[in-house]
């Protein structure tokens, strides 16, 4: 599903809303979660799951094509970690 569909459904489950409005419900709690993992914040939602940032240390790394060494700088990296509720459903409990 991407965002466009997301808008959608919830416009179409919820008449009373405009799908103007939708969207910008939308893109706000988007763009509050990109925010919040941003500043290194955790961002969770109960029974989905949460969001965090993970670092990962500069590493020495390969060149598949050349074999030459590459140096890998320091990055922060996006993690997902499921909810109970949602790891659930996954498995048909």
């Amino acid at each position: 599903m991407i965002r466009s569909e997301l808008i959608q459904k919830i416009a179409d489950e919820n008449p009373h809303l405009f799908q103007r409005d939708v969207e910008k419900i939308v893109n706000t709690i988007f763009d509050e979660i990109t925010g919040a993992m941003s500043r290194g914040d955790r961002v969770e939602l109960r029974g989905f799951g949460a969001f965090s940032v993970k670092k990962r240390d500069a590493r020495v790394g390969r060149n598949p094509r050349t074999g030459e060494s590459v140096e890998v700088e320091e990055k922060h990296v996006p993690f997902f970690k499921t909810g109970k509720l949602l790891r659930d459903r996954l498995n048909g409990k």
